[in-house]
C-alpha cells in the first residue's frame, strides 16, 4: 500500500463513518498523546526507549461545576534478548476523575505490558499485543446533594431529613483491556491500525450491593498516519472509532507539524498545528510544541452539541505535557531495539 493509499483510507475512517453520542469512559480530546487509554498494545510506539505522558481537562465550567480529569502514564520498553529485534514494553497507567456537585470521582491503577513482534524487517513491520488491568475505585460525597424530600412547603432546607439512606459511598473493583496492534512503514508513510476490548470482566459498579449494575464491554479501533510533505514537514492523521452500552463514537482529525530542522534529528523542536472532531459533540483546535525531548499540547473543545446554547459553544481545555529519552539500560540502546512508529 503506496503513501497516497494510505492517505485516503486515513480520511475514510475520518469522514465517512456515521457516528454518534458518549459512551461511559473518560475521555481526552488529545487522545492520541495518552496511548494506552486508547489500546494498551500502543505502547512503545515513539522515540525512545522510556516515556511519561500527563494530560489535565477541565469541563463544562461554563454550565455547572467543571468535570476535572487527569492522567500519567510511565512506560519503559527493551529487548527480550540481545540479538533480537522483538521487545517487550512495561508501565503505569494511572487516571483520576472528579465529576458534579457530589464530586463523583473515578482513580484506576493499571499496570501494562504489551509484547511486540517483528514480522517483517524490511518495512520494520509489528505486531503487538498489550494488556492493561488493575484496580480501579469510585467514590462520591452524599453531602453536597440535594433530594425531593428535603422540599418542604416548596422550600429546600439542608436541615430537612432525607429518607435517602446510603451502604457505602465508595467501592473498588478490578477492571482490564487487551488490544492488538499492527504497524508498518511502506514508503515514506508510516501506520498503525489496532482493535482494543475494555472492561471485558464487566465488573461490577453499583454503589448499591442490591443493585446489579455492570460497567459495559467497549470495543474501539484506532488507527494513525504520519507521511512527510517534506524534508521540514508532516502530516499526521489519528482516528478512534468506539463502541459501547449501544452507543459509538468517533473522534479523530489531522495535525501539520513542521520541524525546524531535518526530521532525521532525533531531538529538535517543531510546531503542530490541526484540528480535530468528536462526532455530534466538539470541534478541536490543537497546537503542540516539541522541544527536544519535551512535548506540550493544547486543546479547546468548541461545543457543538445539543448543549451548545446553554454552554455559548464553550466545552473544555485540555493540556498534555509528555517527555521521551533513550536510557539505554537492559538491552535496550537504539541499535538493539528498532523504532516503530514515532509519532
Amino acid at each position: 500500500m503506496n503513501t497516497r493509499r494510505y492517505i485516503q483510507l486515513a480520511l475514510l475512517i475520518l469522514f465517512y463513518i456515521p457516528t454518534c453520542v458518549v459512551s461511559q469512559d473518560i475521555n481526552f480530546s488529545q487522545f492520541y498523546e495518552l496511548p494506552l487509554l486508547r489500546n494498551p498494545s500502543l505502547a512503545g510506539i515513539y522515540k525512545g526507549d522510556m516515556r511519561v505522558t500527563s494530560g489535565y481537562r477541565s469541563q463544562w465550567q461554563s454550565v455547572t461545576v467543571p468535570y476535572q480529569t487527569s492522567a500519567l502514564a510511565v512506560e519503559a520498553r527493551t529487548s527480550i534478548f540481545q540479538n533480537s529485534a522483538d521487545y517487550v514494553s512495561v508501565g503505569l497507567q494511572m487516571t483520576n476523575d472528579v465529576a458534579g456537585d457530589s464530586k463523583l470521582g473515578k482513580t484506576q491503577i493499571l499496570p501494562m505490558v504489551t509484547y511486540h513482534k517483528l514480522i517483517d524487517g524490511e518495512h520494520n513491520t509489528y505486531l503487538s499485543l498489550g494488556f492493561l488491568g488493575g484496580p480501579v475505585q469510585q467514590k462520591f460525597n452524599p453531602l453536597a446533594l440535594t433530594f425531593d424530600d428535603q422540599f418542604v412547603g416548596g422550600s429546600y432546607s439542608q436541615l430537612n431529613p432525607t429518607n435517602q439512606t446510603f451502604t457505602r459511598t465508595s467501592l473498588t473493583y478490578f477492571d482490564a483491556a487487551f488490544g492488538l496492534n499492527m504497524s508498518s512503514q511502506i514508503s515514506i508513510a508510516k501506520a498503525y491500525f489496532g482493535v482494543a476490548y475494555f472492561h471485558f470482566t464487566q465488573p461490577k459498579v453499583a454503589f448499591n450491593e442490591i443493585n446489579d449494575i455492570r460497567l459495559n464491554k467497549k470495543i474501539v479501533f484506532n488507527m494513525g498516519v504520519n507521511t512527510p510533505v517534506s524534508d521540514y514537514d508532516d502530516l499526521i492523521v489519528y482516528g478512534d472509532l468506539f463502541f459501547q452500552g449501544g452507543n459509538k463514537q468517533f473522534q479523530g482529525g489531522a495535525m501539520y507539524f513542521h520541524h525546524f530542522w531535518d526530521v532525521a534529528e532525533e531531538d529538535g523542536v517543531g510546531l503542530g498545528l490541526g484540528g480535530f472532531y468528536r462526532w455530534s459533540d466538539a470541534f478541536i483546535p490543537v497546537i503542540k510544541l516539541n522541544w527536544y525531548k519535551m512535548s506540550l499540547g493544547l486543546t479547546y473543545d468548541v461545543n457543538v452539541s445539543k448543549l451548545k446554547a446553554a454552554s455559548s459553544y464553550r466545552g473544555g481545555v485540555e493540556i498534555s505535557l509528555s517527555y521521551k529519552t533513550y536510557l539505554n539500560i537492559m538491552n535496550s540502546s537504539l541499535q538493539k531495539v528498532r523504532c516503530l512508529i514515532p509519532f
